[in-house]
């Protein structure tokens, strides 16, 4: 076993799992850099948009690191968390994790990135978060 192949994925639900298909790679069967940081982008909408209550917009991808190659077939789970909230901002890490052979689950972790989201209104402006209720 590579030290990066893992034995499991990380406890929780991932935000986003998907199976990357051939029209997604080059000729190689490695899938394209940019399709993977599309699906990063929504995996990290998802929970900025729950935060914001409504409609948000990428400002910035902070970093981005691919550590392992994907291929058609692996079974991507993105892992989204937000780490910091500004007045109209919200940032999210994303980790996604390769199954590379579903018989014998191989996990290895792909790409991590850092992507920050502004919340917007119906005009596309920026707009205030919504506070947190007091838990």
């Amino acid at each position: 076993m590579n030290e990066s192949t893992l034995n499991s994925l990380p406890e929780g639900m991932p935000t986003l799992r998907v199976m990357p298909m051939p029209s997604d790679a080059n000729v190689h069967g490695d899938v394209f850099g940019g399709w993977i940081m599309a699906q990063v982008d929504i995996a990290g909408a998802i929970p900025a948009a729950r935060r914001a209550n409504g409609r948000v917009g990428t400002v910035a991808v902070n970093s981005f690191l691919f550590k392992q190659p994907v291929f058609v077939g692996d079974l991507l789970s993105f892992y989204a968390k937000i780490i910091k909230t500004g007045r109209t901002s919200v940032t999210v890490n994303v980790e996604v994790y390769a199954e590379r052979n579903r018989l014998q689950a191989d996990i290895v972790k792909v790409t991590e990135a850092t992507l920050t989201y502004v919340a917007t209104g119906e005009d596309r402006r920026p707009r205030e978060l919504p506070t947190m209720p007091a838990v």
